[in-house]
């Protein structure tokens, strides 16, 4: 049945006759006494929003596309009951130090009703340097925790049952590493790797796209997320071995619609490199997840995660052929916009962060990070946190709004963006493959103008005024001294870590590891190798990051991006 279906042709031209009616009489009257304060009015991606919505700007959306939820194309969500079976994993991301500093704020979160970890890395972790390398001076433990070795790692989660809890790893260019540590440790725990929940998140594309840390060149790169890929497809059902993320293409300046196309376009660019190694979509795809930002228009933010499952669905299905109804299935963790935190009146970033997360949970996120209002300064403390995960529970406990499955579902307006987000995506799209593909538009910097032109075009409109922030062009207040408790850096970080890590290679069979990174060589040499089983016994014998790291650089060399002006 079409949506059209809904309305016969007599009944819509009659609700036309009566809304030109309404427009022309009761509007424009109305709005000679009282005019409107804008003559045009647009989301957040410039989209243009009428005054009000009726049943014609439906008329040519078919009832498929919209569906029941868990249903094909989950436009409405990817599961039947959604949040009447369970709530969204409420996953906030923490990180500094060492790991057993980390270790303790973990267990702090899950006291306060956590119920999925999120990590976060320091620098060097994330560019594959260990904490003794001249590059990491300064660096080590100050933007999150530091993780050199296995041992790290087994502190990290000392005393948390990693079959009890899901976990996510925030890296992209070290991925394949910190992910050997963490099998390595269940498996030195005895646990079935079948057993492990979460996700790595892996995503090395949009690094080029938009967040630039990386380490080697764009195809040695993707070569790794396949290799993890195929080995989680093989054993770890249902841990995700990539986590594809829209959210830092939001926060580094995209639109709704760009951080959704560019999203996709790496998507597929994933899903055909696993396909060509020889693993069934139908195995990896259900595996597949994805990170989005919760941003500041709000029923654009719906739109956009809805738009999102339905395109999803169509691209595994339509160009990949999968028929495992999991693998058209897109769930998503959400964290709300960082880049709108803001320093002045810091106090009312709860606020913004209550409302960003309603959105993704009225969008149907399956997992969701709230900011602290003092993200802005520092780390967030133990007190931005717990406000931060009572936000999420207030919403979960107190609101009734996970009574009802895709609440909005049939809202003109929303159903109506839903469709429009779709359709500016697909032109992204269908551009990206007329100009060759993802990472041919990655090498001549199409991405990379894309965000850095809507960026420019929002700080513009934010400096004009007519992009409105509370607090910084709008209802400013005098500066004040900010008495704010910052997170402390401890100076000791840096060489207790070091210690640590000298610790463990001292302590080590020097030669067999040695004898292991030249096999490491000799591996990544034959593109057809999967290289996550060496690399786990690498980390099982004590090496470190930066020697696995620092091998590859010898085959594969750095990558080196071309200005984009």
């Amino acid at each position: 049945m079409n949506r059209t279906d809904q309305y016969d042709p007599a009944a819509l031209k009659h609700i036309e006759k009566e809304f030109n009616e309404w427009e022309k009489n009761e509007v424009e009257s109305f709005i000679k006494r009282a005019p409107e304060s804008q003559s045009e009015y647009t989301t957040a991606s410039g989209m243009p929003t009428k005054r009000t919505y009726t049943p014609l700007d439906l008329k040519n959306t078919p009832f498929e596309d919209i569906g029941f939820p868990g249903q094909y194309p989950f436009t409405r969500g990817p599961y039947p009951t959604m949040y009447r079976g369970r709530n969204w994993t409420m996953r906030q991301i923490a990180g500094f130090g060492t790991a057993r500093e980390t270790n303790g704020r973990f267990k702090y979160l899950i006291a306060q009703g956590q119920t999925g970890l999120s990590i976060d890395f320091d620098m060097p972790t994330l560019m594959g340097y260990d904490s003794s390398h001249p590059m990491s001076q300064g660096e080590v433990g100050r933007e999150g925790v530091a993780i050199d070795t296995l041992a790290d790692m087994e502190e990290l989660f000392d005393d948390i049952d990693l079959t009890k809890i899901s976990v996510s790893m925030t890296i992209n260019p070290s991925a394949w590493i910190l992910y050997a540590m963490y099998i390595a440790l269940a498996q030195q725990r005895g646990y079935d790797l079948n057993d492990l929940s979460g996700t790595i998140q892996n995503d090395i594309l949009k690094e080029y796209i938009a967040q630039k840390e990386w380490i080697f060149p764009v195809r040695p790169s993707v070569r790794l997320v396949r290799d993890c890929i195929q080995y989680g497809s093989e054993n770890m059902k249902r841990y995700n071995a990539i986590n594809i993320s829209g959210y830092h293409i939001s926060e580094a300046g995209s639109t709704a619609v760009q951080e959704v196309a560019y999203t996709m376009a790496t998507t597929m660019e994933y899903v055909k490199t696993a396909i060509d190694a020889g693993v069934d979509v139908n195995e990896f795809g259900p595996r597949l997840s994805f990170f989005f930002v919760s941003q500041a228009d709000f029923f654009e933010e719906i739109a956009k995660f809805r738009a999102a499952r339905r395109i999803y669905a169509k691209i595994m299905r339509e160009k990949f052929g999968a028929t495992n109804p999991a693998a058209s299935r897109l769930r998503f963790h959400a964290q709300t916009a960082a880049a709108t935190l803001t320093k002045p009146q810091y106090t009312i970033n709860p606020i913004r962060t209550a409302l960003q997360a309603l959105s993704a949970v009225l969008g149907g996120a399956q997992s969701l990070h709230t900011n602290g209002m003092d993200e802005a300064f520092a780390i967030p403390t133990e007190e931005a946190m717990r406000i931060a995960l009572r936000t999420q529970q207030i919403i979960a406990y107190e609101t009734n709004i996970t009574q009802v499955v895709d609440p909005l579902g049939g809202s003109y307006y929303v159903e109506s963006l839903t469709d429009e987000i779709e359709r500016e995506v697909w032109k992204i799209l269908d551009e990206v493959e007329e100009l060759g593909g993802t990472l041919q538009c990655i090498d001549d910097g199409y991405f990379q103008r894309g965000i850095s032109d809507s960026a420019y075009d929002f700080a513009l409109r934010k400096a004009s005024g007519e992009r409105p922030v509370i607090g910084v062009n709008m209802f400013v207040q005098e500066e004040e001294d900010v008495e704010i408790e910052t997170h402390p850096h401890d100076p000791e970080t840096e060489r207790r870590q070091i210690e640590r890590l000298n610790k463990v290679k001292n302590n080590r069979d020097e030669e067999k590891v040695q004898s292991m990174l030249r096999q490491l060589k000799e591996q990544a040499e034959d593109e057809s190798v999967n290289l996550m089983p060496l690399t786990i016994e690498l980390v099982r014998e004590g090496a470190s990051m930066g020697d696995i790291v620092e091998t590859l650089k010898d085959i594969w060399g750095t990558y080196r991006e071309k200005p984009v002006i």
